[in-house]
């Protein structure tokens, strides 16, 4: 298991890797997303979130996941078109990964290590969000039903330590 977030890697949605030590000294909130999800419009809340805070050293990614009721069932192409399109998001969208089970996903390991669940470690459902702090060691662990306003007082508290 890594020491860091920031030791870990993950790829972009146009194929490129990212580095996540690229990312050290941000806030980084990272989210398992879906197109086809009850949760889908909080890409409005995110994207939101990413415009007020990114030049105060704050990012998101989204992780799209077909793991809950098939409800991610597109190409990275296509999920990045349809988040484009109806939500103007511009934070980092990541290939479609896996968040629990055998194949899941270095970056949804650690964050579940790190900040687990009542009775479990595993990813509940989509728009689960994880807010890590600048050391890449402090995670926080969001319900699905957290709407990403709610997440302010996180975020700037994170930012401000």
């Amino acid at each position: 298991m890594s020491v860091s977030f920031f030791d870990l890697s993950a790829r972009l949605n146009d194929g490129k890797e990212l580095q996540l030590r690229t990312l050290e000294g941000k806030v980084v909130l990272v989210v398992n997303t879906a197109s086809k999800c009850g949760f889908t419009p909080q890409y409005k809340g995110l994207e939101e979130l990413y415009d007020k805070y990114r030049d105060r050293g704050f990012i998101v990614l989204g992780f799209p996941c077909d793991q809950f009721a098939h409800q991610e069932p597109g190409s990275d192409a296509e999920i990045a078109s349809f988040c484009q399109r109806n939500f103007g998001v511009t934070f980092p969208l990541m290939s479609k990964v896996e968040v629990n089970g055998q194949g899941v996903h270095p970056v949804f390991a650690y964050l579940k290590s790190k900040a687990p669940a009542f009775f479990s470690s595993a990813v509940k459902w989509n728009f689960t969000k994880f807010l890590v702090g600048k050391d890449g060691k402090r995670v926080r662990r969001f319900a699905p039903t957290t709407e990403p306003s709610r997440l302010e007082k996180h975020i700037e508290a994170a930012l401000a330590k």
